[in-house]
């Protein structure tokens, strides 16, 4: 039973920490406003994941995940929302690392955000058919590693934002890192909806 914590503990952290649209939208979020200000938003993709992990792994969303031609409407809505915050990073006012009146997205943001990305379904059903039977106690085990394990590679993402927010050296700089943080979500994207 050990071996099967161990490998899901792995498979969630390299899931939870590899680059995606929801770190990107952290980074930005926590080198604009702050660690603070950025963890709703981090709660809110850790258990909006740990969650669509649950569904997925008791069958409730099983015909959904088996329609591809619902995935691809998944696939191209969630692009549409990524986008969407991609225009909002890239036009926000370039306010420094705990600049109060900058508006960053909260929790039920991230939790959709987790819910339109492509990548969190794939994952999830990728780690629901590696380690979770037809019982409860593996699924149980893994939603709970999902969450743990999300809100740790998911803040150390905001954890990031907010250090290198500190360093920017002025507003010029913070709305660069904004077009930038801005491209690398776009970049995101594409890179989901190639084939």
């Amino acid at each position: 039973m050990l071996s099967l914590w161990l490998s899901m503990l792995a498979f969630t952290l390299v899931g939870s920490v590899a680059p995606g649209p929801v770190c990107v939208v952290t980074v930005s979020s926590a080198a604009r406003a702050g660690l603070p200000r950025a963890m709703p938003y981090v709660f809110g993709a850790s258990f909006g994941y740990a969650l669509l992990v649950l569904l997925l792994g008791l069958g409730l969303l099983g015909s959904l995940a088996q329609s591809p031609a619902l995935l691809d409407v998944l696939a191209w809505v969630g692009a549409a929302y990524l986008l969407y915050l991609a225009w909002r990073i890239a036009s926000a006012e370039p306010g420094l690392s705990g600049a109060a009146g900058v508006t960053i997205p909260g929790f039920w943001a991230g939790a959709l955000a987790q819910w339109l990305n492509p990548k969190a379904w794939l994952f999830s059903l990728s780690g629901l058919g590696m380690f979770v039977s037809n019982q409860a106690q593996p699924l149980a085990i893994f939603c709970i590693l999902s969450l743990v394990v999300c809100l740790f590679g998911v803040g150390c993402w905001a954890v990031l934002g907010h250090l290198l927010g500190g360093r920017l050296p002025g507003t010029r700089a913070m709305r660069v890192f904004n077009l930038l943080m801005a491209l690398l979500l776009v970049l995101s994207v594409v890179l989901i909806l190639l084939p």
